[in-house]
């Protein structure tokens, strides 16, 4: 039997774009990488899993699948320059942004969350961003280009608000910077020992949030394929959790999922990968019938 190559494998039916609130946009790019390449294959790893999910959320008790989820082709890469990626990503993310879907971008590396927020600070003025990391990704520059994955909060915090949670990892710059701009980040080490954390996250969240989920943010134990594993992340109920509670509080105008760096045979941290994605979509449009968020 021929399954569709898109997000979860959906017959037409639901994969149709007028028809879909939910857009999944592949962007195979890592040229900036600085460790472990292989994040270009991420996207395609998640699409390939989706197809495994079981589409019934038991937590939701719910298919989210029925609101639609239309699977854009693969963008490709630019390789001559960081700074055109994120323009070319810029606008082919525009259109999606602009037609009010749901966008969730499949990367590739961290750097082209910029591209989808220069769309979205020109349509929703109170927009926050809400990073989940190993690092603070708040350097200037990095290997000569200021849109180097290294770079990429720096760039977003130029165009609106970020809230850093799950961060362990830093270069001296970065946290001079943090220190001289006085910018609360949410240290891994802290939300492990506050159990009350996330209110102090939601406080700091304007009403439209744009969430950008590194993989790396999630401890190495449960998210082994990432370019560069940190110990002492988050769990797989630490990163829901909070998830929910932001979906539950506040306008998500749409998500990222990046930094997936594929280690066949191991499929444990595509379907991870896989599974978070669905849950955003499920979060966005059945969290309120969940009680005590």
């Amino acid at each position: 039997m021929f399954i569709p190559y898109n997000f979860g494998g959906f017959s037409a039916e639901y994969t149709d774009y007028k028809k879909s609130k939910v857009v999944i946009f592949p962007v195979p790019y890592d040229s900036t990488l600085s460790y472990r390449a292989g994040s270009r294959g991420g996207p395609s790893a998640i699409i390939s899993a989706s197809k495994a999910l079981e589409f019934y959320d038991i937590e939701l008790a719910a298919s989210p699948y029925r609101v639609g989820i239309h699977t854009t082709d693969e963008l490709e890469p630019v390789m001559s320059s960081p700074e055109k990626m994120i323009s070319v990503i810029e606008k082919a993310s525009k259109r999606f942004i602009q037609e009010n879907k749901f966008l969730i971008t499949l990367g590739g590396e961290h750097s082209i969350t910029t591209g989808i927020v220069r769309n979205l600070v020109k349509k929703y003025k109170n927009l926050s961003v809400l990073q989940i990391d190993a690092h603070s990704d708040l350097r200037d520059t990095y290997e000569g280009t200021k849109y180097n994955h290294a770079c990429v909060m720096r760039r977003i915090r130029e165009m609106c608000p970020a809230v850093q949670v799950g961060i362990r990892s830093m270069s001296e710059e970065e946290s001079v910077y943090i220190r001289k701009n006085k910018i609360k980040i949410f240290y891994a080490d802290y939300i492990r020992e506050k159990q009350n954390y996330s209110e102090e996250v939601l406080n700091l969240l304007s009403d439209n949030v744009y969430i950008t989920i590194d993989l790396d943010g999630l401890d190495p134990s449960v998210m082994p394929a990432v370019g560069t594993p940190e110990p002492g992340g988050m769990l797989w109920y630490d990163l829901t959790s909070l998830l929910k509670k932001v979906f539950a509080t506040r306008n998500v105008v749409g998500a990222d999922v990046v930094e997936l760096s594929p280690l066949p045979p191991d499929v444990s941290s595509d379907f991870l990968a896989a599974k978070l994605t669905y849950k955003l979509i499920g979060y966005k449009y059945f969290i309120k019938k969940i009680t005590g968020v």
